[in-house]
């Protein structure tokens, strides 16, 4: 899972996989009132602690004292650019955030499957719903999300 969220940032991202994994696991050590239900349960909630390690790693790049938001380049890297994933991370996680007021169930589909990577069926088996309605919710969300991150509040303005 974690691999697969990592896939989608920098190449020269500082947070590295095995980072994102210790993180995590520190971080589900702690939750000391969880009972946990099955192996779907354990990914849904790993999931969702991926997604806040990323995003709290985006906005604290982003932070005044660690320079603001300015891109860091090396030499060698000097005349390559790179889209800047961390305000989109942040802009994702803005949105969903708004989306999972809306659409709780939704949202749990895109945690499910875009921070934890996991399958129709395993988020399926994860939320106890049907694979068919995993598909529809995840397209829906995938049109909510990027009509809201590309600012169009469809009133035709």
């Amino acid at each position: 899972m974690a691999h697969r969220c990592m896939a989608r940032e920098n190449p020269g991202h500082t947070l590295q996989t095995t980072a994102l994994v210790n993180e995590a696991y520190l971080r589900l050590v702690d939750i000391q009132s969880v009972s946990w239900q099955d192996r779907a349960h354990f990914f849904a909630i790993s999931a969702r602690l991926m997604r806040r390690i990323l995003t709290d790693f985006a906005r604290s790049r982003n932070y005044q004292k660690r320079g603001g938001g300015a891109v860091q380049v090396s030499l060698d890297e000097g005349l390559l650019l790179t889209p800047q994933k961390d305000a989109d991370i942040m802009a994702l996680d803005a949105a969903l955030s708004e989306f999972a007021v809306l659409y709780p169930r939704q949202s749990q589909v895109v945690e499910l499957r875009f921070f934890g990577g996991l399958e129709v069926e395993e988020a399926a088996e994860a939320l106890k719903i049907s694979p068919v309605t995993v598909k529809r919710d995840w397209r829906f969300a995938k049109a909510w999300l990027l009509k809201a991150m590309s600012g169009d509040k469809g009133d035709g303005s």
